[in-house]
């Protein structure tokens, strides 16, 4: 079974999320080097090679965790509008969380501000609270990231704390599988 045939597709009202396909890579390439997508993710924008090693490491997460990233494209028209999905990067981050998924949304600055990572990041977690068996997941941002902090709390991320990932000032904020919490 190749990687691809592992991962879930999941449907929202206006979005598909499926697994990464090689016709992808331009897109994401794209999005990857735009600087205003990644003013707070890394601040600077990845060249094809670095665009390219995290297009490797998606697929890599599902055949060896179980969990990654999904593209978000439109159901309408198939667009390519963005990645979200969960991972685990071994992250230099204190306080560590050692094994619990860490989830991300990222979407191209065309899809900003019309409600689609709300949706994308919705549907995720109601995939990764009836499929993963972690009591939490986590995410981390920039705090001067207030759209993404916006949809994390939408979302039900709630616990905050500050804390440092590579020696910069990181929100850790993590959301309990209600499944898992209600036991």
């Amino acid at each position: 079974m190749s990687t691809n045939e592992q991962i879930p597709v999941l449907e929202t009202e206006r979005l598909i999320l499926r697994g990464h396909r090689r016709s992808d890579f331009s897109e994401c390439a794209a999005m990857w080097a735009d600087p205003i997508v990644v003013a707070h993710i890394s601040g600077t924008p990845s060249t094809r090679e670095q665009a390219w090693s995290r297009f490797l490491r998606y697929a890599g997460h599902w055949h060896h965790l179980g969990f990654g990233y999904w593209v978000v494209e439109t159901r309408h028209d198939g667009q390519f509008v963005g990645e979200v999905g969960f991972s685990d990067y071994c992250r230099d981050v204190s306080p560590t969380f050692d094994g619990v998924p860490e989830a991300g949304w990222v979407l191209k600055t065309s899809a900003h501000g019309q409600g689609i990572a709300t949706e994308a990041v919705r549907r995720m977690l109601a995939w990764a609270d009836a499929s993963l068996d972690g009591p939490s997941t986590v995410s981390l941002f920039d705090p001067e990231n207030h759209a993404s902090i916006a949809v994390a709390k939408k979302v039900g991320f709630g616990d905050q704390i500050m804390g440092r990932c590579a020696g910069l000032p990181t929100l850790i904020m993590q959301r309990a599988n209600p499944r898992r919490s209600a036991g």
